[in-house]
């Protein structure tokens, strides 16, 4: 199992009420996370592209944002968790030319992961009139499998769709090396996951919350990748899940730590804006939002796999779980109201007692699929 980190500019109120800066802080924080994980061993990073939301996300050009650290980091895989290519929301061929831009500058670490966006606060600004989520996933559909013929055809078919269309056009910079970036795509419901497959797309699972959750995952998504039709060069046959994680020396200090995060609010943020999701019956409507966690309810959440949170050896066997269970990446959503220098001692602590016990292949999966291709 491979690790990654996952950033998507946290601005929590508690923190932009008492500090101008916070969102510049923030924002700056999250590229040294990753410049730290690239150092510590994770394989992956993913940086969210979301629009309009509030506290939950203010990381909205990533395209940006990762052409920065593909600079600054050497060796960690750096992913779109997504680029959304809906038309409205961006035009697919400028999307094509982010991605092989990035796969040029990075020289080979980009991921490219899609997806349909957070919910209708989001995606619906983009389409005045609509008021259906699901029309988005008639546009993502008729425009998926258009990117591989964008990245390696000399010149492009063009297209004419419903939603968008181009004339034949040479579509430049052309990936860098062999194939193209693997290709990912954010899934949500068991039916996502096996579509998804069937196209030989990697699946970015978000949804997933617990390790039982993994056992509907795998069985969608590893039964219809055997019948893939790949639309790109390659399939991509990789799940990567996620989960908070908070490492410190002491599971005392790990339990203080998670106590004082106020990650009742984040957990209410999901559902205000991912309204697409599930909602437990727990969770209040918004502007309602969850009581407080005290050391009692963050013990519950670690007993039932839904917080990866203790000590070096105990943040190892709670990762271990989740390699037993079958996902081939663990991403870790940081941060979620931890402190800077928490999250840094989490990532410094994963990375030299967690990440050298489960991954102890040096090369990322993605890249011997690329180069099998």
């Amino acid at each position: 199992m491979e690790f990654g980190l996952f950033v998507q500019g946290y601005v929590p109120r508690a923190r932009s009420e008492v500090d101008p800066a916070a969102e510049h802080k923030a924002l700056v924080e999250e590229t040294e996370y990753v410049i730290q994980a690239d150092k510590s061993g994770f394989k992956y990073a993913w940086a969210s592209e979301h629009h309009f939301l509030e506290e939950y996300s203010h990381l909205s050009a990533n395209e940006v944002f990762l052409a920065y650290l593909a600079h600054a980091t050497e060796r960690i895989h750096l992913g779109s968790g997504i680029f959304n290519p809906l038309a409205p929301v961006n035009h697919p061929v400028k999307v094509a030319e982010k991605v092989t831009m990035l796969d040029h500058l990075s020289r080979g670490r980009f991921e490219f992961g899609t997806g349909r966006g957070a919910g209708s606060h989001e995606i619906l600004g983009f389409l005045p009139g609509i008021t259906d989520m699901n029309h988005t996933k008639e546009i993502w559909e008729e425009t998926i499998a258009e990117f591989p013929k964008m990245f390696l055809q000399e010149e492009y078919e063009g297209f004419q769709g419903k939603h968008w269309s181009l004339p034949p056009r040479k579509v430049f910079p052309k990936p860098y090396g062999k194939a193209h970036p693997a290709m990912w795509y954010a899934a949500g419901s068991p039916s996502s996951y096996a579509m998804a497959a069937r196209k030989g797309l990697g699946v970015l699972g978000f949804s997933v919350q617990k390790v039982s959750d993994m056992e509907w995952v795998l069985d969608q998504y590893k039964t219809a990748i055997r019948e893939a039709k790949a639309i790109g060069a390659f399939v991509n046959d990789n799940v990567m899940v996620t989960s908070t994680a908070i490492c410190a020396e002491t599971h005392d200090k790990a339990v203080e730590i998670a106590v004082n995060a106020h990650m009742n609010r984040f957990q209410s943020l999901v559902f205000r804006y991912h309204d697409t999701f599930p909602r437990p019956e727990a969770i209040p409507q918004w502007p309602e939002i969850l009581p407080e966690y005290n050391a009692e309810i963050i013990e519950l959440l670690i007993a039932e796999e839904l917080l990866i949170c203790g000590d070096p050896s105990e943040v190892l066997a709670q990762c271990r779980r989740w390699e037993q269970a079958g996902a081939d990446q663990l991403s870790f959503g940081l941060p979620t109201g931890v402190s800077y220098e928490d999250t840094m001692t989490t990532i410094k602590l994963i990375g030299e007692h967690v990440i050298p016990q489960i991954d102890t292949d040096p090369v990322h999966r993605t890249t011997r699929f690329r180069q099998a291709a």
